[in-house]
């Protein structure tokens, strides 16, 4: 009799599907040369120094672990980034008997959401995700018996309070907001960041604001002065950090691979109240223990590294995208990161799975929108392939929305 594993899988495991991303990928994988327009993930290599520092650092001997919370160096440099990006006066003295700590570093930001997640959320739970959605959120939920709770930000994808608060009850933990969002590209602006935050002090619930796109921010949907060197000069995206009153109920979770091309070390960082950070630290000394150290010690460069010639390219790309489909179909204009979601002329008749379906026929790789959200009525496009197989893409696209 061969031994059943099957019915040993937890209803946990069996209750979350693989990501249609990665089945995408798996089929980009099987054809010849596609216009690869799905990835999320920068066509760059990362700054010079930070691949100068990592690489010293393995030959140096920094291969162990790190404290739970992150390499030393790294937490300083991380905490004068926030100090002048937005106010905040780090208290930093983990280890220490009886010490709390406001920040910590993460295993991406993937990680710093999960440690989140599973600090705040138990059975029953709610967390309330915009739809559409970076498709872990509603991941996240599960894992924690919890539930997502979507906000329904059609048609131009814009997390607002007015939206969020019908949906916050007694059972609401967490709001997650995510700005420059994924699949969307939307960034929202300092009102509407200010009036989200308020709406979640004043019902007692955490903002969870996801910025893995903080810095990726184009020049046009940047709007408040910035002073850290690493920053586009004199602009940047608001955050709901920046205030000035109690930021107790914010946790801010950020990175550093998308902006420095760097997905693949898995390194991000969190900041907020210690109450929660301590929590997160706990469960991460169980869980991921460290972030790679020789790559904490690389990206310690990122803070003074200059990305505003990779900015400004995918800049330029957004602008052949809507160049090309704006005139056939509605595109909520991306303010950042790498994405736009485009949706399908009602005319067309045909679902976001059908459009891609229709694309891989002439060898161009999308994603449903089906898969960040409920409905199948748009695609994500992605910006990460250079111009002009981008506009060869994009045009493929509009032929298709073209009845062509």
């Amino acid at each position: 009799m061969s031994f059943d594993v099957d019915r040993l899988i937890s209803s946990r495991a069996r209750g979350i599907d693989a990501s249609g991303i990665r089945r995408v990928f798996a089929l980009g994988a099987t054809m010849r040369d596609p216009i690869n327009l799905s990835i999320g993930q920068p066509d760059f290599a990362p700054p010079e120094a930070v691949a100068t520092r990592a690489a010293a650092a393995i030959r140096e001997g920094h291969n162990g672990y790190t404290q739970t919370w992150g390499a030393a160096e790294l937490r300083t440099r991380t905490a004068e980034h926030l100090k002048a990006d937005v106010g905040w006066d780090i208290a930093d003295t983990p280890g220490a008997p009886g010490a709390e700590t406001e920040l910590l570093i993460t295993s991406g930001t993937s990680g710093g959401l999960m440690l989140a997640a599973m600090a705040l959320l138990g059975p029953g739970d709610e967390m309330v995700i915009p739809d559409p959605y970076f498709v872990c959120y509603p991941t996240l939920a599960h894992m924690c018996d919890a539930n997502a709770v979507l906000c329904d930000t059609y048609p131009d994808f814009r997390l607002t309070a007015e939206r969020v608060e019908p949906l916050i009850t007694d059972r609401t933990k967490l709001v997650l907001a995510n700005s420059p969002s994924n699949p969307a590209g939307v960034v929202m602006t300092a009102d509407e960041w200010a009036d989200l935050s308020e709406l979640c002090r004043a019902k007692g619930v955490v903002l969870l604001s996801d910025e893995i796109y903080d810095e990726f921010t184009f020049r046009d949907a940047r709007s408040e002065p910035a002073h850290d060197p690493a920053a586009l000069p004199g602009l940047r995206c608001p955050s709901p950090a920046r205030r000035d009153g109690s930021n107790e109920h914010v946790l801010l979770v950020r990175g550093f691979g998308k902006t420095f091309g760097v997905t693949g070390w898995r390194l991000g960082y969190v900041a907020g109240a210690p109450a929660l950070v301590n929590q997160m630290a706990k469960i991460q000394q169980y869980t991921f223990v460290c972030p790679p150290t020789p790559l904490q010690h690389g990206v310690i460069a990122a803070f003074d590294s200059d990305m505003s010639a990779q900015i400004d390219e995918y800049q330029s790309r957004r602008d052949t995208l809507l160049e090309v489909l704006s005139p056939v179909t509605n595109v909520a204009a991306p303010g950042g990161a790498f994405y736009a979601f485009v949706e399908i002329p009602e005319s067309l008749g045909l679902t976001g799975t059908q459009v891609f379906e229709k694309c891989v026929e002439r060898n161009v790789l999308l994603i449903p929108g089906g898969v960040f959200s409920p409905r199948d009525t748009h695609v994500r496009v992605s910006l990460t392939a250079a111009n002009p197989r981008l506009r060869e893409g994009a045009e493929i696209l509009r032929d298709i929305f073209q009845g062509r």
